[in-house]
Parts: C-alpha cells; structure tokens; sequence
C-alpha cells in the first residue's frame, strides 16, 4: 500500500498547497457534481432554479471522484462540491485543507458496492479466496473505504491484493475485460459491474458492520464564512427539489433527472430506489449532525491511518461540519 499512500498524500497536499486561491465572492458559480448519479437536485438544475435563488449564473462540471472535487474546489475552479464522498473530503481535510461539510447529499448503502467476477463463484463464505487477487479501486473515496472495512470484515491482508486505482466505470470496464478479479464502484459504474458478477455484502448487511456510506455538500471553509447567504440559499433548493420527489416520485421527475445524469429511465430508477435523502429537520439531529456524522469521520480517518492510505487523521472533525448554513436554509 505504499503507492496508494505516496498516491493520496500527493493529491491532499496539492489542495492544500493551492487553497488560497479560493474566491471569495463570485460573480457566477461553479458547482461540482456526478454524472450518473441520479440525484433529485438535477430537476432544479435542470429547471434553472439555482440560478434563480441565487440571482446569478451557475456553473456546472462533471467529476468522477471525490478526490478530483477536493483539488478542484482547492484551486478555486469550483466552489461547491454537491454529492462528494465522505472519505475524500476526510482524506483532504485530514491533509489539512480547510473544507466543511454542509448537507448530506444522499445516504446509499447498496449503491456503493464491491462486485466480484461471476467465474471466480467467490461470495461471503469463501471471501477468502480473494487473498492474491487483482482489483480496481478509486482511491480515496467512499467506494475505497467499504472496499478496506469489507475487506478487514472478511480477515483479508490487503497487502496480498494488486490494487489498481480506477474510477467506477473504468472499473466496471477492467471486470468485464477480466483485467481485474473484482471492482469497487458506485452509480453507473456499479450498475454495470453487477452486470459481471456478484457483490460480497448487501447494503443492510454493511450498514450492520457500521459501513455507512452517504455524500455530502461540501464547501471551503473561508468561502462558507463569506457568502453565508448564498450557501444557505443553495442548500434551500436542494431541500425543496428532495422534497419534491419525495412528495410525488414520479416518471415525469425521474425523467428529468435520468436525462441531467446521463442515463437511462430504467438504470436511474434502478439507482435512485437505493438512495434516501435524509430532510432539514432529520440531518440537524443526533443521528446526522448533532455528532454522528462527525464521529463517523474520525472512524473513516482512523481506518485509512491504520492501512497507510493517509499519513495521520486529525483529533476531531467537529469544526470540519458547519449546520448553520442548513439551519438558515431550513428556515426560507
């Protein structure tokens, strides 16, 4: 695993070393998300709503990894990241760069999955048997940390692993070729490794191992303090459009998020039905913000400190969460 961490760390210091570039009052804003991802705030981009509750133009651009947001809103080419994995902003902030969580994007166990190649017949009784094998991982992500709990679960010395860093459809890709003996992915990549293969563990049966996986908004630091009421405005119509689907899940909606995300109908509703959008009220709580969220964080530090993916975790992620931008946008 030294690559990965040699890896990692150049990644995390390159962000930190071009934080300062952050503008601090944009004229227009550039937003970070996921194709792929089907995610009901696509309908309000989709409609212009953004720009329209925040009285400017909004900008928006494709990533394929959490770890890209983190350098992208380092260097100032993007402000907000909508939908970034909790272990890249962990990997980041841990590093020292000055990022803040602002809103969970969506929680999705069973959409973030390791897959297996169907010929290898290995499932969670003979994970074992995955001991020397060959597999593709985007470093650093969400996808990266259920791939190191899972296989910690399933007693597997990672060092006997060929790890190969690769975002989800290139993944996907790999294991279809047979470059790779197993893939880790989420979103569309996911859905076409399932295409090959068999996951090791269901969602519930992870979330049963306290392998949460959720996205967040997030934000730098000093961008967050300076346009307070921008962020919170923001935030307001992601609510508004989460709310919205969950009011009325309709084709109609499902439509416009498919076409925004670059998929089908059928493959985003495939996705969509595994995700949940936790409201205002519920990430405000204990069980979100009120210090889950930051104790889970300490966890995924921890986790990636003990197999040399990141050089040290911080004491506490507590001022690495800011709720009061939700707290105002729960109140518009």
């Amino acid at each position: 695993m030294k690559t990965n961490k040699k890896l990692l760390s150049a990644i995390a210091g390159l962000t930190v070393l071009a934080s300062a570039q952050v503008s601090a009052q944009p004229e227009e804003l550039t937003v970070g998300y996921f194709l792929e991802w089907p995610l009901p705030m696509m309908v309000a981009k989709a409609e212009g709503k953004y720009a329209e509750a925040l009285g400017m133009p909004v900008n928006w651009v494709a990533f394929e990894t959490g770890t890209a947001m983190s350098a992208a809103m380092a260097s100032g080419d993007v402000h907000i990241a909508l939908s970034q994995g909790v272990p890249p902003f962990v990997v980041a902030t841990s590093a020292g760069q000055s990022l803040q969580v602002l809103d969970v994007a969506v929680s999705y166990s069973d959409n973030d999955n390791c897959v297996v190649a169907a010929a290898l017949e290995i499932d969670k009784d003979s994970a074992g048997e995955l001991a020397g094998k060959k597999v593709a991982v985007p470093l650093g992500t969400a996808a990266h940390y259920g791939f190191l709990r899972q296989m910690n679960h399933f007693d597997i010395d990672i060092d006997t692993l060929s790890i190969v860093d690769m975002a989800p459809p290139e993944g996907a890709a790999a294991l279809d070729q047979g470059a790779v003996d197993f893939a880790c992915g989420y979103g569309g990549g996911l859905a076409r490794m399932k295409d090959h293969g068999n996951v090791l563990l269901t969602g519930p049966e992870k979330e049963e191992l306290g392998i949460l996986v959720f996205d967040v908004t997030s934000a730098p630091t000093d961008f967050i303090a300076e346009n307070s009421d921008l962020v919170s405005s923001f935030l307001a119509v992601t609510a508004d459009a989460n709310q919205a689907w969950a009011d009325d899940p309709s084709d109609e909606l499902l439509a416009v998020i498919a076409e925004q995300s670059g998929m089908d109908l059928e493959g985003a509703r495939s996705a969509i039905s595994t995700m949940q959008f936790p409201t205002a009220e519920e990430q405000l709580s204990t069980a979100w913000f009120g210090g889950n969220a930051q104790t889970f964080m300490k966890g995924v530090a921890d986790v990636f400190v003990e197999n040399g993916s990141i050089d040290a975790a911080k004491t506490s992620y507590e001022d690495n969460v800011n709720a009061e931008p939700l707290t105002q946008a729960s109140a518009k």
